[in-house]
């Protein structure tokens, strides 16, 4: 397969980051601190403790966010394929690892160094669970694109 159109990356983008936010909702709720993500980006949003972060707004920035990265994994999967001219499965493996680095990364990083009101010691959990849940999200994702692709 050739690289992703502009207009069919566009319209697999979101409907891929969607998905595959709906299957990391399964995990969340299973882990100890799964859930804890995104009242992280609510709270930092907020300017408020994560265990007082309002819940609408940290579903609807997860929601955003994963559709938001669905865009980006797509694009991501193109330019490798451009980039390196390589088939679909590589170009998946390494988009597949390159976002799952920038989702634990940006996480890990931007909004939870910033998140009050969290101790320390649910710190190394919290990112444990989010690794896990950004791990199924790629692992969708790039099954999903797969799919098709016909791949």
């Amino acid at each position: 397969m050739t690289a992703f159109s502009l207009l069919s990356g566009l319209a697999l983008g979101p409907v891929v980051g969607l998905l595959a936010t709906l299957a990391m909702d399964r995990v969340m709720p299973r882990l100890p601190e799964g859930t804890t993500a995104p009242r992280v980006a609510a709270g930092v949003l907020t300017d408020t403790p994560v265990d007082r972060a309002p819940e609408r707004l940290a579903t609807w920035v997860h929601y955003v966010a994963g559709v938001g990265s669905g865009l980006l994994f797509v694009g991501l999967v193109a330019a490798v394929q451009t980039a390196l001219g390589v088939g679909t499965a590589v170009a998946l493996a390494v988009a597949g690892h390159a976002m799952f680095a920038l989702m634990v990364g940006f996480f890990a990083l931007v909004p939870l160094p910033r998140a009050r009101g969290l101790a320390r010691q649910r710190l190394s959990r919290i990112r444990r669970d989010w690794a896990l849940c950004a791990a199924v999200y790629v692992v969708t994702a790039a099954l999903l694109v797969a799919l098709a692709v016909g791949a």
